[in-house]
Formats: C-alpha cells, structure tokens, sequence
C-alpha cells in the first residue's frame, strides 16, 4: 500500500490498520507484533509503502497513513483482497479425436503477480518433467499450455493445472477412437458376400461333377 508525501521535514510517517486502531510501522521500525507488516522507504523517494506478507481475507479493510504534522494529516487506503484462480479454456470437459492434436491452455485469473510455477498433472502424475511424443509445456507471463500433437487412448483422463499462487483448475479429456467409414464397412461386407456365392458356386460345381460322371460310368 503507497503512501507518497512531499516535504516530509523532520515529520514521520505511521502505518495504523483502522478497525482495531492497531498501530503497524512507525518510520521504517515495525511495531505490531504481526511480523508480516514493514514499510519501505528508498532513498529521495517519497513513497512510504506498507507492505504485508501472506495477505488473507481478514486483512481486508482500511488502513490510514498518518503524517506528523501539525496537525497530523492521513491518507487513507482500502485493502480489498480477491481470490487468485486458475482457468482451463474449453473445461471441463474437452473432446477430441484419437490421433488429432490436444491443446490445453491455462489461464490466470485475478493474479497480480506471474507464478513462480505451473505445474501440470494427469490424474495424480506430474507430468511437466515426463513428457514424450513430441508433448510440451509452455508457460506465459499469466498462462501455460500443455501440447500434445496426437492424442491417443492413453491420454484421456483428467488433467489439472496448478500454479504457485492460484487456485487449481482440472479438466477431463475424452479420446475418441476413430472408426472406418460406412462406405469401407459396406465394401466389406460385400466383399464378404462375393466370397460366399463363390465358394457356394465352386460347390455346386464340383457336386454337379461328381454326379454327371456318375451317371455316365452306368
């Protein structure tokens, strides 16, 4: 949280979180216990910023900077803080056919800062570092994508993107079989006809043979 003052003088600069009247910084010296708050001052800078580590919902509210003067003047600011989360483009569920392309882009959202990761996991594996078949993983400032170029049986299942500082997101994949045209099933079957009137025929023949000579012989 910034707080800029101009012509500071001999003046200080307090930090003071408003709905417990709890006192955090005074100058660049921490006073609240909670060891996560500390103010940053760079020098010829007039930005007093309060920072705090490991933000959770109930740091959410007002916070006033107080500069000694006289008489003191405030700048107050609201801290409002929203969940971090990660979405799957297409979830959750995908489709696509065996042997065609499987592309799984990972987005984030609300994020104020790019991950230090983003790992991708099929089922309970992580697979970022196990990867073959041409498969890979790309990561963007606020995105990664996971490519693998002929998906195949075993590749369906569920797939979850998990990054350092988001909430997870999962999709389930679905891998068609490709199965032969109606066209190639018809020709089958009717090659399969043709070779039973053959078969048939030659047996006729030979029968009608057999009898022919027979009949001839008496």
């Amino acid at each position: 949280m910034h707080c800029e003052v101009t012509d500071i003088g001999e003046s200080t600069v307090t930090w003071i979180r408003r709905k417990d009247y709890q006192l955090l910084t005074v100058g660049l010296t921490t006073y609240s216990s909670d060891e996560r708050f500390f103010t940053a001052h760079g020098r010829n800078s007039e930005d007093w910023t309060l920072h705090l580590r490991f933000a959770t919902e109930k740091d959410a509210g007002l916070y006033e900077c107080q500069i000694s003067t006289h008489p003191p003047t405030s700048l107050f600011v609201e801290l409002q803080l929203v969940e971090a989360h990660a979405d799957i483009v297409g979830g959750p569920d995908k489709i696509v056919k065996s042997g065609s392309s499987l592309r799984l882009t990972c987005v984030l959202r609300r994020s104020t800062e790019p991950p230090a990761y983003v790992f991708w996991y099929h089922g309970a594996r992580m697979i970022n570092f196990d990867l073959g078949g041409g498969a890979a993983v790309r990561h963007g400032r606020q995105s990664s994508e996971l490519h693998i170029p002929k998906a195949q049986k075993q590749h369906a299942g569920n797939y979850s993107c998990v990054p350092s500082n988001a909430r997870p997101a999962s999709v389930n994949v679905h891998v068609l079989q490709v199965e032969k045209p109606a066209a190639m099933q018809h020709g089958s079957k009717n090659n399969s006809k043709s070779s039973i009137h053959s078969n048939m025929n030659q047996y006729l023949a030979s029968a009608f043979g057999t009898t022919l000579m027979v009949l001839i012989c008496r």
